[in-house]
């Protein structure tokens, strides 16, 4: 008999989840509050449902040769950076491609997950949902939490003095949609986030003007690179990460400060980072160009605020302010868990390899996504459901409950002795200069099938070619191990063809070629001797962690 899996959550990780499910033989059960799927990406005209949604205008940020689900590519025709609407057709032909709706339960949502009285000995867990209005219990052989890190809107009201004698509205990223309501208005976004930065740009077009508060400045990159092919395609490379782990940090970042500076200096828009401050990082091809023409105005942290003006810590003070949008993040929670496991899980440096809790006597309780990572959240977590499944039928061992404790009281004493902060940084620089495996704080790699580079290289040189010099793609976790997909090969050697269909919708006569071999061969002849060298010595560096 099938295990009964429980998967909390139907937004876009979840529907992998349910996936992996099936490729092990296992019997998934995906409760979902709402009515339909994909999470925020299901766009709604309101915010009544307290749900977090994506605003109207919202282009995705990861190209979609980066993002997809490994054995499902996007259509060749499909934009590399598509709308919400785009990216939820493919989540559709997704979900029907592979039967999986229905694995579904809607407008349902979960009560409560408890250990069941001989937990200790089969692991399963006590499942209480609500379906309008009434409760349903079931027992479930495992559980994976998939709610997500975009639960509960952030709104640090209390760290601003004044901000309750404000007049004007005030209100978080979530509940914006369109900017018709702002048309005319004095507008302060708080918070340089991704949603910030976009919030900004759009309202732009049709406040009056628009304020940008930051604490910590960042960096501004645009979804296109060199070229004008998509960035995450140049940057994501094995090569690239070969490089990084061989050369000194300090000349990695002076090379990337240059190189970000020659779009537009930082410093003259009020953009670059605090010093001292940790290093961040924003997608947005317009918010230069609206800084330049004036349209938005870059300003520090809000030190307080009037009955209708905000006094910046410079001691500017801007007045005849309307409206105030906090695009200041979300915080996560598990309220249907029972203590101390609600405890453990809020706290990701507690979960080994941030999905296992490691208190747990049986590893049959998985937290999948709640991690932060440059690039595809997508990608990253269809690697820990298809770890965490087999993990669930006994085919992946972790290391014994005890040996995890013993972990989480060095973790305990670490907190206890330092600021959490300090450490973490602390032991993030200490395992990266020392190139550890293991650290206390530091955020482990996640478990994965992965192509043996110098094998391939002998066995099939063109697909070793584009694996180690071209972009990193979902794809290449399907090569081989468990889950091989027979079309990855294809699919990694035909992923700029995908890429460059939607652009060439008038053809030029004799147009370059950007993957082909003569032009990687130019660009690519030093590193590509400077590799050889390092497979022979170190063929252990090859790994893209």
């Amino acid at each position: 008999m099938a295990k009964r899996v429980a998967v909390m959550g139907a937004g876009v990780s979840s529907l992998s989840r349910i996936k992996c499910c099936l490729d092990e033989d296992l019997e998934p059960t995906c409760f979902e509050r709402s009515d339909d799927f994909g999470g925020l990406w299901k766009f709604t005209e309101d915010s009544k449902d307290g749900m977090t949604r994506v605003y109207r205008s919202l282009v995705t940020n990861v190209c979609k040769e980066m993002s997809c689900y490994s054995d499902f590519p996007f259509q060749e025709d499909y934009p590399n950076f598509m709308s919400h609407g785009k990216f939820w057709d493919y989540l559709q032909a997704f979900a029907k491609h592979f039967d999986l709706l229905k694995y579904i339960s809607f407008k349902t949502t979960v009560c409560s997950v408890t250990k069941c009285p001989d937990f200790s000995e089969n692991g399963q867990w006590d499942v209480v949902t609500e379906t309008e209005g009434k409760q349903n219990r079931a027992v479930f052989d495992a559980v994976m939490v998939c709610t997500g890190h975009f639960l509960n809107p952030h709104l640090p009201l209390e760290s601003f003095p004044g901000v309750h004698n404000f007049q004007g509205q005030i209100l978080h990223s979530q509940e914006y949609r369109t900017p018709e309501a702002f048309q005319g208005k004095r507008v302060l976004v708080i918070g340089l986030g991704n949603t910030g930065g976009d919030i900004a740009v759009e309202l732009s077009r049709t406040a009056a003007q628009v304020f940008l508060s930051t604490r910590t400045g960042t960096w501004v990159y645009s979804r296109s690179s060199v070229g004008g092919y998509p960035r995450n395609m140049m940057s994501t490379r094995r090569c690239n990460n070969l490089i990084a782990q061989v050369v000194p940090s300090c000349f990695l970042n002076w090379i990337q400060e240059r190189q970000m500076n020659k779009r537009f200096n930082h410093e003259n828009y009020g953009l670059s980072i605090t010093k001292g401050k940790k290093k961040k990082a924003i997608v947005n091809d317009e918010l230069p160009t609206c800084i330049l023409c004036g349209t938005i105005t870059v300003k520090t942290s809000v030190k307080e605020f009037t009955e209708t003006s905000a006094v910046f810590e410079d001691g500017t003070v801007e007045t005849n302010m309307d409206t105030v949008i906090f695009a200041t993040g979300y915080t996560f929670s598990f309220p249907f868990l029972e203590e101390p496991l609600k405890s453990l899980c809020s706290k990701k440096m507690f979960l080994y390899k941030r999905v296992f809790p490691q208190n747990l006597e049986k590893t049959t309780f998985a937290v999948i996504g709640l991690i932060s990572l440059t690039g595809s959240i997508l990608a990253a977590t269809e690697l820990q459901a298809r770890w965490a499944t087999r993990v669930f039928k006994g085919l992946c061992k972790i290391p014994p409950t005890q040996k995890l404790m013993a972990e989480v009281i060095r973790k305990q004493q670490l907190i206890k002795r330092y600021d959490i902060q300090h450490a973490i940084e602390k032991t993030s620089i200490n395992c990266y200069q020392k190139k550890k495996k293991t650290g206390i704080l530091s955020i482990k790699a996640i478990p994965r099938e992965e192509p043996n580079i110098p094998s391939l290289f002998l066995k099939d040189p063109r697909l070793a070619w584009e694996v180690f010099f071209g972009p990193c793609t979902t794809y290449q976790y399907r090569l081989v191990g468990p889950g091989k997909w027979d079309g990855a090969r294809n699919a990694i050697l035909t992923q700029w063809d995908r890429t460059m269909k939607p652009l060439k919708t008038r053809i030029v006569a004799d147009p370059p070629q950007p993957a082909s071999m003569s032009r990687y061969f130019k660009v690519w002849w030093a590193p590509v001797l400077f590799a050889s060298l390092l497979i022979i010595c170190k063929p252990s560096l090859f790994k893209f962690v």
